[in-house]
């Protein structure tokens, strides 16, 4: 059963019954739509959720997903993860380091990331991921447990309902 750790990055409620943790990519598509679903379920359920966001670029498939969660690691460090988050999630077609560097200046960031410190938080995320079997993104976990199928609202509001006992 996948556990929350202190250093994760967490909207919500520390007493909510329901915790979604999201395992992404900034540069997938479907992170993105995703992202549209994650704020429906967070005003949908209000209190009841705390949502848990963290990071598992693949690499592979998307080179510039590394340096955007390096991006939003740095943006942590400064008190602004989620706002940089929201912003990568709306840009994964613009993750380039013209982009990156532009997304850094527009915080007041002193460069995009990349100290050791954030490759080890992205690399703890990515172990936590692999270790619950996450092989793509996005991948969800309701109350601990993997959420199989589809990740629309319909779909992850029924596992969330369900977690809750209704």
């Amino acid at each position: 059963m996948l556990q929350l750790r202190s250093d994760d990055h967490v909207q919500g409620s520390p007493g909510a019954p329901l915790t979604l943790v999201e395992y992404a990519d900034y540069a997938d598509p479907a992170a993105a739509q995703a992202f549209g679903v994650v704020e429906r379920l967070q005003l949908h359920f209000g209190d009841r959720l705390r949502f848990a966001f963290r990071h598992f670029p693949l690499v592979d498939a998307h080179p510039r997903a590394m340096p955007a969660a390096l991006l939003a690691e740095a943006a942590a460090d400064a008190g602004a993860f989620w706002s940089m988050h929201a912003l990568l999630l709306s840009h994964t077609d613009r993750l380039e380091d013209t982009d990156l560097a532009r997304y850094a200046e527009q915080f007041g960031l002193p460069d995009a990331g990349g100290t050791r410190a954030h490759h080890e938080r992205v690399e703890r995320d990515m172990d936590s991921g692999q270790a619950a079997g996450v092989r793509d993104t996005p991948a969800f976990f309701v109350n601990g447990e993997r959420h199989e199928g589809a990740y629309d609202f319909d779909a992850l509001g029924v596992a969330l309902g369900r977690a809750l006992g209704g």
